[in-house]
Order: structure tokens, then sequence, then C-alpha cells
């Protein structure tokens, strides 16, 4: 699939089977839209982020865009895609330059083959009249989810003062705005929306690339920031559990994307490359990557918040698909109820949509929850190198592995107590 992510007026260099207006509306049916209110929501609290963090923005929602268009259906194997992009930059010579960059990390998160061109008449907004120098002295996403809350919860305690930041999720807007300004007070909480409008109407589901977004809207703000505009690096925190972030399979039948890649050391790596070669002083950060998400609940620096409002957090990979109730089932469903018995906490969260300890096999047959009993039983059985296989490649992750081995064979293990305690294995 060709596509072309262009704002308004820049014609693309060859015909495109998906057209897109970044940071505009469509000027016909046939054309998707990105980012149309993003532009104005910056511009409205006053901030001015760097031209290099808004090229950045562009080729993050440009790879979103072309995410949501492209069917993973119709390619030969009904997963991996070739993706060939245009997208528009105001410095298309430099980001040529570092394509192989891009294209490494984007294969590595989602396993398709993207190819970009970068050409110019990309926007640079002007800045606001009264531009503001952020006072924070980092930047912490906050998803709305339990991982995210825990991690801006312990930079509080640690005195440090995150600028927060959020991808809008249907469902999830009020809570991480609630959440929010309980935990940053005085600073600021910064809400973007992609947007993304497929000009068919079709929608992938799959989104493996919607991490590159988080984190080109955490570089942004992070450009705001004073500390950023004197010459500082700004670091920007990416909070997630290491079992998650490994993406160990399941089963065999549960390969590369088809686990989410969001916070895989190695794709941060490779994204950190980027970052450095376009000159952006940030540095991603995930405090968590060697703790699971049960030590996760049990070592928050601020338990009574925690108590308080962690069940309100949503962790569901089928959010929107059971009407806005997390299901109870699905991967990381299964963790974050493993995760509050590992920690001896009480899970408060709203009733699942499903309760997979119901008589009957109905739930526990679930694709899901039937690969998670299938890998404690691998690892019971064959012991833990059996199940990691060669997910845990030392050449890509630096060397050894031990540590990241530990993390792994920690949370099978808090996943493998839980389902005991439910009676599904």
């Amino acid at each position: 699939m060709r596509v072309s992510c262009l704002p308004a007026g820049v014609p693309a260099a060859a015909p495109a089977d998906l057209r897109y207006v970044l940071y505009g509306p469509p000027p016909a049916m046939y054309v998707g839209s990105v980012a149309t209110a993003l532009i104005p929501t910056v511009r409205r609290l006053g901030l001015a982020p760097s031209s290099r963090a808004w090229d950045f923005l562009s080729l993050a929602l440009s790879v979103i865009a072309a995410d949501e268009g492209c069917s993973r259906s119709a390619s030969a194997d009904g997963w991996t895609r070739s993706i060939d992009l245009e997208v528009g930059v105001t410095d298309p010579a430099f980001w040529n330059g570092r394509r192989d960059i891009l294209q490494d990390a984007l294969g590595f998160l989602s396993t398709d083959r993207w190819s970009f061109e970068f050409v110019g008449g990309g926007l640079q907004p002007a800045p606001p009249q009264q531009a503001v120098a952020r006072p924070e002295e980092c930047v912490c996403l906050l998803s709305g989810g339990l991982d995210s809350l825990i991690g801006a919860l312990d930079l509080r305690a640690q005195e440090k003062h995150p600028l927060l930041v959020s991808q809008v999720a249907k469902g999830d807007k009020q809570t991480q705005r609630e959440l929010g300004r309980m935990i940053a007070g005085s600073g600021l909480h910064l809400q973007l929306n992609h947007n993304a409008r497929p000009p068919s109407g079709f929608s992938e589901r799959s989104q493996r690339s919607r991490s590159i977004i988080f984190m080109a809207y955490g570089v942004l703000a992070a450009t705001c920031l004073a500390a950023y505009q004197d010459g500082g690096t700004v670091d920007l925190y990416v909070p997630e559990n290491g079992f998650i972030s490994l993406n160990v399979p399941l089963t065999p039948l549960r390969m590369a994307s088809h686990s989410t890649r969001t916070t895989h050391p190695v794709f941060m790596g490779r994204l950190q490359d980027l970052i450095d070669a376009a000159g952006l002083r940030v540095r991603l950060v995930n405090p968590y990557i060697l703790r699971t998400k049960g030590e996760m609940l049990s070592g928050c620096a601020d338990r009574a918040f925690l108590l308080s409002h962690a069940g309100e957090t949503t962790s569901c990979g089928r959010y929107a698909r059971t009407a806005f109730t997390q299901c109870g089932r699905c991967v990381p469903c299964l963790i974050r109820r493993a995760s509050f018995h590992a920690a001896g906490i009480a899970d408060t969260t709203p009733p699942y949509r499903y309760d997979i300890s119901l008589p009957g096999r109905r739930h526990r047959d679930f694709e899901d929850v039937r690969a998670a009993a299938m890998a404690v039983g691998r690892v019971e059985t064959a012991g833990l190198k059996e199940w990691l296989g060669g997910a845990l490649n030392a050449a890509q992750l630096g060397g050894d592995t031990g540590a990241y081995e530990d993390v792994a064979r920690r949370g099978i293990g808090e996943l493998g107590t839980f389902l005991r305690s439910v009676g599904v294995i």
C-alpha cells in the first residue's frame, strides 16, 4: 500500500492508495484526516515545541494513519503489510537521511515492511504570542492504565514534578483527566488525540504501531519545558511493567507483534537512537523494566492513593469492544488481575465482563485464558528456557539477559498463582 500524509495543499509525489491530510480537515470523502484539532490545542496552552519535535510528531501521526487504514487481512499471510509512506515535514533532507533507523524501529514494532519518503511542505506552527516555557522538570505518559498511574505517583513521591501527557482514548478521557488533576496539582496534564480517520471508514484494530504516537507526544511536550529550552536533557518516563514490556509470546502461535511491543526494550532503544539522531535532547526511561506488575503495586510509594483509585484505571485490550467494560479475560486483564492477587490488594475494578472462575469451560477456553494456562504449564513442566525460546535475544538486548529472564519467571509465576486461585488450572 502506498500512503500519503501531507498538509493541505501539498501535492503528493506519486499516486497513493490512501491519502490523508495532516492537521486539517479532508477536502473530499476519498481523503482521510489526522490530528485536525491538535495544533489549536497546543497553541491554546501557550506551548511552543521545537521544529524538530513537530516533524517527529508529523511522522508519528502519519504512521498511525497508515496503520489504521491498511488492513492486515489483505496481506499474503494475513498479518504482515508492506507500507510505502510519504510524509510532509519541514526538513525532508534530514529525515530522509535517518529513515533507515525509523524503518528498523517500526519493523521491529509492528513486523510490517515500512518504506518512507519525506517531502517538503510540512507544518511548523507559529508559536503563540505568549509562549510559556513550562516549569516541570520531566514528562510522564499517563495512559489511564494502572502502570502509568503508579509511575506518576512514584515520581511525585520522589518530589519530581512531571508534565503529564495522555493520548485520549474513547471511554478513558474523563478518567485520565480526573487522575491527572489529582496527581499534577498545578502542573500541566496535556491530553492530545490523533483522531485518525481513514477515508474508507475502515479501521485496522491491531494498531501495533500506536506506541510511537505516545512517544512523539511526550517528545513534543519535553521540548516545551524550560529545562529543555535552557539546553538540558529531559527525561520522558514511560511506565510499564517488565513482564508486559518483554512481550514473551505465551504460546508459539502468538509470535512477534501478535502481542504488543509498545515498551519492549529493543524498540525503546531503537527509538532512542532516532531521537538522538534528530538532536532531540529527550531520554526515554522505563523505571519498571525489571519489575512485574504485582511488584509495581506492592512497591508503589503512595499506597493510600493507589488503594483509593487503582480500580478506576483501565488495562483491558478489548475495552471498546466490550462496551467500555474491562473484559477480565484478555492478556492485559489477566495480568492486571494477577497483579492485585500477587500484591495482596483487593481488586476494586468494577465487575469484569467475564468471570473466568464460573463453572464450565466457556471462559476458561477463551483463547487468551487458554494461552496463559498453556504458558504456565509449559514453564512448570519443561522449564523457563523452553518457554522463552528465542524471545529474549541477547544480541538485541545488549548482552546478558539474566535480569530479563528473572522478571519473566516472576511474571509468569504471578499469572500461574492467580489462574490456580480461580480454578482455571
